[in-house]
């Protein structure tokens, strides 16, 4: 029964970095206990780790440190085999691997990366994948190469592991040039027919295989003089500029590093300002050879720029330097999101998921892991495509969750704001978004904006609001937004990445207002542990409930986890359980969990309940014997927003748990809030959460 997958390439640059991105995602979704494992990495200097252990570890928050993550450093493995201590190399890396084995219910093994010796690499690679009992998967580049090249250089490596005893379960080509990948899949099909295996071929891809300015920084050793918070746009051109201005700028290609002599002000003046005018490609940084560096007067200039693209500097003349940028290959980090994201793109539609899923079939569901939920999520959303706002169109981090979540088509997104501003933020950041795919919205050109207006004024004319009042408002993106919620025009809304959670609900509770029979708008966060999912409320809103509207608050929480799936069993939390304690806050959980169980006989209840009682099995028989809720508990209700807020974020960090949220409820249209410090994943997850509210509203 395989219970590992062990990657091979039979050459450099195969393309690895992709297939475990795709490989470790289709795995997460069946199981939380997933492991990666290279037997031997290379030899980094000054405290540099392998980057494809650090990527996925990071990535996917693997239960893992780095240690655990290889066997040993190829410098060791060459100093035993040439000691004539194979073996010995052999029971480190099986010892190492079998500790994992213990722990997690798949492992995906990496080979290493042909830095030195191929033909060394290749037997070692050929003796773990025996010694490990793994199936192998073996990756070809089939960059600049005819079919014949592509098929003998897999025929040689399948046929190596083969001849040794190790069991070669599928193939797959990758960088393949778009004008033969369909004879190449032929061809395949034809050498191979017959056998039990994945056959799958990945087009050329210039956003996989460009370098970022960080990988250019770390190949040439460069200084970096300006622009270090934009070193991970990619690099798909290296231009030369040695020519007058006039004849440089016409050869100024898309996301170009210019290579020039530091001493050439005229250059680098001339390129700064080609990069800012809309009128000319954009410019991914400028790399300054021969060791000089601007002058007082030019920096000074640079200086009182924003958002300056990279400038670096090497010792190194022109010529040496563009040779040294010219054989940098692309890497993957944990913080490129976007490229990530891509390449998991990429894999899924190119690589057979159906026979990946019989691969993977032998791993066991334990759960509902953070994994299966994200993707659970993502599959519903997906299925009945929303339309959602998002107000913020002029942050960067909207944007580049924009691009994602319309390249992988989850959900019509429109955004608010002036498109050549939105434009303009994408290009600067280096966000490839497609825009035909986005609908950009001005709100006071958009052709309902007096029927919006006149709306307002109607919903709020009580209140003393008259229309030169609903006008303002109605030129707030945060009004204009709820409004295209109210009137049907978007299926919900997602903010608060730049506006306040105040900013974000005022406008909600006016014109969308509260669900029948509700009167506290609250919100739960849902908490993916390792082994499991669940929901926190109320953790963003309310601060301090009395009984009826903490009974409001469960229900609430209840009927939002079975809309996503979750059978809910709420755990009223206090510091006492049952009738061991007493005191005002006590008392107040134990009125809202009658309240609640009047109003809801259906749903199962418990309370007053410690937190431990209500998770752990062992200590909730003992404080709550005969409970159907005690140590079950999946819906976690706190008495106050100081005790709810801390403990999901003492959890979140703690324990490493993705927190999904705030989610709002009780609304009758949906509107969910961000945190000002929220990430692009948090952004990701908010707007897919959102959009299936918005097709159960």
């Amino acid at each position: 029964m395989t219970n590992s997958i062990y990657i091979s390439t039979a050459e450099p640059n195969s393309g690895k970095a992709l297939v475990a991105l795709g490989i470790l995602e289709n795995s997460l979704r069946k199981s939380s206990k997933v492991g990666f494992f290279k037997p031997v990495i290379g030899d980094y200097n000054s405290g540099k780790e392998d980057e494809h252990i650090s990527l996925v570890i990071d990535h996917f928050g693997l239960d893992l440190n780095y240690e655990e993550a290889y066997g040993l450093t190829l410098k060791r493995a060459n100093e035993l085999i040439s000691q004539g201590k194979k073996d010995e190399m052999l029971e480190i890396v099986i010892s190492k691997y079998k500790k994992l084995e213990e722990r997690f219910d798949f492992i995906l093994i990496e080979s290493s990366d042909y830095k030195n010796s191929i033909t060394l690499e290749h037997s070692l690679n050929i003796e773990f994948a025996k010694n490990l009992a793994s199936p192998v998967l073996v990756l070809t580049n089939a960059h600049n190469k005819s079919i014949d090249d592509c098929i003998d250089a897999l025929r040689v490596s399948i046929d190596d592991f083969a001849s040794n005893d190790c069991e070669v379960i599928g193939s797959i080509v990758n960088r393949v040039n778009t004008d033969i990948i369909n004879d190449l899949n032929t061809e395949l099909a034809k050498q191979f027919k017959g056998n039990k295996m994945l056959l799958s071929t990945v087009p050329a891809d210039d956003r996989m295989s460009s370098p970022t300015v960080r990988d250019i920084v770390e190949h040439t050793n460069a200084k970096v003089l300006y622009g270090e918070k934009n070193l991970d746009v990619l690099v798909d051109n290296i231009t030369i500029a040695a020519m007058q201005m006039q004849n440089f700028l016409p050869k100024i290609k898309e996301n170009s590093l210019v290579i020039t002599p530091g001493d050439r002000s005229d250059i680098l003046l001339g390129t700064i300002s080609a990069h800012r005018a809309q009128s000319y490609p954009n410019v991914s940084g400028m790399l300054l050879t021969t060791g000089l560096e601007p002058d007082d007067s030019i920096k000074q200039v640079i200086d009182g720029m924003k958002d300056m693209f990279p400038i670096l500097s090497v010792p190194e003349n022109t010529y040496l330097t563009a040779n040294f940028a010219n054989e940098v290959h692309a890497s993957m980090r944990a913080n490129d999101l976007s490229r990530i994201s891509y390449a998991k793109e990429l894999f899924d539609k190119h690589v057979d998921s159906k026979i990946l899923s019989e691969l993977l079939a032998t791993v066991k569901v334990k759960g509902m892991t953070p994994k299966m939920f994200q993707y659970t999520l993502t599959e519903r959303a997906r299925q009945k495509k929303a339309r959602i706002v998002l107000p913020e169109g002029n942050d960067h981090r909207v944007l580049e969750a924009s691009a994602i979540l319309a390249s992988q088509d989850i959900v019509d997104i429109i955004l608010l704001g002036k498109k050549e501003e939105i434009v303009d933020v994408a290009r600067k950041n280096a966000i490839t978004i497609d825009f035909d795919k986005i609908e950009i919205i001005n709100p006071v050109e958009y052709v309902k904006f007096n029927e919006y207006v006149n709306t307002l004024y109607e919903l709020r004319k009580h209140k003393g609001m008259n229309l030169d009042m609903a006008t303002d408002a109605m030129s707030d993106v945060s009004y204009f937004g709820t409004m295209m919620v109210q009137m049907g025009d978007a299926n919900g809304m997602v903010s608060g990445a730049v506006h306040t959670t105040a900013a974000t609900i005022r406008p909600a509770l006016q014109v969308i207002k509260t669900k029948p029979g509700t009167s506290v708008v609250s919100s739960v966060f849902f908490m993916s542990l390792p082994d499991r999912v669940l929901v926190y409320g109320d953790c963003a809103v309310n601060p301090n409930p009395n009984s009826e509207q903490l009974a409001e608050i469960a229900i609430s929480s209840a009927e939002t986890a079975i809309a996503f799936g979750i059978e809910p069993k709420i755990a009223m939390l206090s510091y006492s359980s049952g009738s061991s304690g007493s005191g005002e806050q006590v008392e107040k959980v134990r009125a809202a969990t009658e309240i609640a169980k009047e109003k809801r006989p259906d749903l199962k209840i418990e309370g007053p309940i410690q937190y431990d009682a209500a998770v752990d099995p062992t200590v909730g028989a003992q404080k709550m014997p005969g409970s159907e809720v005690a140590g079950q508990a999946n819906v976690l209700v706190f008495p106050d927003l100081n005790t709810g807020n801390n403990t999901y974020k003492a959890v979140q960090r703690e324990t490493g748990a993705i927190a999904i949220g705030p989610v709002l409820q009780g609304l009758n249209k949906p509107v969910n809030d961000l945190s000002r410090g929220c990430l692009v994943e948090d952004i990701l997850n908010t707007v897919i959460i959102t959009a299936i509210q918005g097709n159960q509203a």
